[in-house]
């Protein structure tokens, strides 16, 4: 078995506790969406001095179409006004953006500003940024074995086949899910990548992240021992 690398190769995070970091200073939960913004690109940019080569942001889940519709609205065009607003600094850190999810459900706005940043950013090479947006790991699964089915009519699917038609098949699997706010469980991201991904919790809300947090995950990776179903 392979020594565990010293970072992670394929980082995931779950980003959660706006909403919390809004109402503890009574600001609307808008004010806590636009704090997680910075707080991602404070993380991405340690992620990338680490040396963590792809790193995937839950954005927005296929759960969240639940919330107000003010909120989502503002979600909505949040993504629209600084995804590809923020192009500057994707260039300026050689960030490259990726996206997975449904995105043709999405608003027509939402889907050009994706096009066109995933097209800007397609030559960065120093990290790779997936965010998954109306994204949902058990739909993920569902749309890729519709898929293979429709490509291969009446032959049977086998787990190197379905990774074939899972989004992104040139991404490796993620190596450890990291969650915000202390909560404790996956809710439905990365499922078929996170077989064997080591987890981790934090109470820290998500707007409040930065650098230090990024190295403490580094930290704790170092310490695990990944077997994936051998014996030490």
């Amino acid at each position: 078995m392979a020594d565990t690398p010293v970072v992670p190769t394929h980082l995931g995070i779950i980003m959660d506790g706006n909403g919390r970091w809004a109402q503890k200073r009574s600001l609307p939960r808008t004010a806590g969406h636009l704090e997680g913004l910075k707080a991602l690109k404070r993380v991405i940019r340690e992620a990338a001095d680490q040396g963590i080569g792809y790193i995937t942001f839950y954005v927005f889940s296929t759960e969240n179409w639940k919330r107000s519709e003010q909120e989502v609205s503002y979600l909505m065009h949040l993504l629209v006004s600084k995804l590809h607003g923020e192009l500057a600094f994707y260039q300026k850190y050689g960030i490259r953006i990726l996206v997975r999810g449904k995105i043709d459900a999405l608003p027509v706005q939402v889907q050009q500003a994706i096009e066109q940043t995933v097209d800007a950013t397609r030559n960065n090479t120093t990290i790779t940024a997936i965010l998954a947006i109306n994204y949902g790991g058990r739909d993920e699964i569902c749309r890729a074995v519709n898929d293979f089915i429709a490509q291969n009519p009446g032959k049977s699917i086998s787990e190197d086949a379905l990774c074939s038609a899972m989004p992104l098949p040139q991404i490796p699997c993620v190596d450890m899910i990291v969650r915000s706010a202390n909560e404790k469980r996956l809710s439905n991201f990365l499922l078929w990548d996170s077989a064997y991904a080591e987890l981790a919790f934090y109470e820290k809300l998500w707007p409040d992240w930065d650098a230090s947090d990024v190295q403490q995950i580094c930290e704790e990776y170092r310490q695990r021992v990944r077997k994936f179903g051998g014996v030490q």
